[in-house]
This record gives C-alpha cells, structure tokens and sequence, in this order.
C-alpha cells in the first residue's frame, strides 16, 4: 500500500535535496548564475584561489579549480575550450607560449608577482659557490632566462647585451666563477638541490617542497618593479565577457591581498 505525499511534503523534501546538492557542490549561494573552470597549478596558488572563489561567490559567480603540476598543459587546456580561464603564468611566459604555439589567448587581469630565489643545500650565500659550480636552472626559456638574469643582478656573470628577457646559457659572456648552468624541469629543481650546488627554483615550487624563499633564498629577485607578474588568461574570443570581469575583481580583492600578506609574508605580492 502506497501513501501520497502532500504537496507541502513534497516541496520539503526537494528542498533538501537542492539544499544537499549545493553543499555537494561547494556550499554555492542560491543567487550564483555563473560558474567558470580555472586552471591554477597545484600548490600555494590552490589556497589563494580558494579565497578567490569565496570572494566570487558573493558575486554570484562559482569557479571550478583544476590543478595541474607543470606549466605546459594549462595553456593547452585554456586553448583547446577544456578550461574557461587560468591563472598561473607570467606575462612573458604567456607571450613565449602564445608566439611558438600560436595559442589564441590573452590577459585580462593581474595576480601576483612571486620573486624567484637561489637555494642551495650546500652553501649559503652565492659567495661561497666554488669554482665550477653546477647551477640548476628551469628548462623552459622565459624562467630559464629569469634564472641567468638573477645571476648576472648579482654579478656572477654577464650576459650579451639585448638579450632582453630571454636570454639562455649561450648569452653568458663573461663567466669568472665558471659556473655551468644544467637546465631542468621547473618542477623538479627542488628535488635536484642534492645533485647541484645551488638550483634557482619558482616560488610556487619552492613553497610546495618547505622553502622559505624570504628565510631560505640565497638570492632573490627585486621585488620592484618586477616584470614577471602573473595573471589571469582567457580566449582572445571571451576577453570582454562580463563573467571574466567578476574573476578578475574577485582576485583583485582586498580579501585577497590580506590573505597574500598574512599566508605569505612577503614571498607572494599582490600585482594589482
């Protein structure tokens, strides 16, 4: 024997499912109509999108964050419709991506500026490096680049002149330490500090493996005037989508600047 359920009953009832389902999806408010699949690397920035996302939700705004742990394949994501955004690279990363793959995306806002550091588990200062010494450095041009510039601010080398932003072992000119510089992947250096006597490593990477770039570094880049802020990227075809402007103030926020400076102390700035 079957009982009806009143109307009443039933209004309840699916009510709480509704009610279960946004709490399934992330505790989303009723009033957020629109939702977005950020790319961001695994890591620190996970926990400032995280703040990121609470911030949009306000806005009636859900993002989805997918993780990845190289910076290749979010750009080839992006680029290829899987992700709606993503917010983890450089400006002359991005333009490095978008000149030798073609990708059809562009930037629509700031993030932060993370300044890349020497560490060493062998020495501690850059002074002490010996003759010869083997220096880890990222595999891909613009951070590998970024790598050779820190060394030549600190004056350990000198590279060719108007190598701009990019410059690669071949560009080091004078070289009196006679270091050799062994390019790896960016997410392996931190791993390899055993194998080298001092590796320059991403702040991302750095923070994932318990280095302190503002304790730990034995050199850091200048935090000023910095060309190496990060952003948000989208599809050239979506850049004045009012959606993207809601992202944008979402991680522009002052939410978001408080968090950077509380969490961070100093290795991750706000770029805005």
């Amino acid at each position: 024997m079957t009982s009806r359920i009143s109307t009443s009953r039933r209004r309840a009832l699916l009510g709480a499912l509704f009610a279960a389902a946004a709490l399934t999806l992330g505790g989303l408010p009723a009033h957020a109509t629109d939702h977005l699949k950020v790319g961001i690397m695994s890591g620190p920035e996970e926990e400032i999108l995280a703040v990121v996302k609470q911030v949009a939700a306000k806005e009636g705004l859900d993002l989805e964050l997918v993780t990845f742990s190289d910076y290749v394949l979010p750009n080839e994501a992006l680029n290829s419709g899987e992700l709606d955004a993503n917010a983890f690279q450089h400006v002359p990363y991005l333009e490095n991506q978008i000149k030798t793959r073609g990708y059809k995306i562009v930037a629509i806002g700031n993030t932060i500026v993370t300044p890349i550091g020497a560490y060493s588990h062998k020495v501690k200062s850059l002074e002490e490096l010996p003759d010869g010494a083997k220096i880890g450095i990222p595999n891909d041009p613009t951070n590998g680049g970024r790598a050779l510039l820190l060394f030549q601010a600190k004056g350990l080398i000198k590279l060719r002149d108007g190598v701009g932003l990019l410059p690669t072992p071949l560009d080091v000119t004078e070289n009196p330490k006679h270091l050799s510089f062994v390019e790896l992947d960016a997410a392996q250096l931190a791993r390899a500090l055993d194998d080298v006597d001092a590796a320059v490593i991403n702040t991302n990477y750095a923070l994932e493996a318990g280095l302190d770039p503002v304790k730990d570094a034995i050199a850091i880049e200048a935090r000023e005037n910095n060309p190496y802020a990060n952003v948000i990227a989208v599809r050239a075809s979506d850049k004045d989508k009012p959606v993207f402007q809601k992202l944008v103030r979402a991680y522009e926020s002052p939410e978001v600047a408080k968090f950077l400076e509380e969490r961070f102390k100093g290795s991750t700035l706000a770029a805005w």
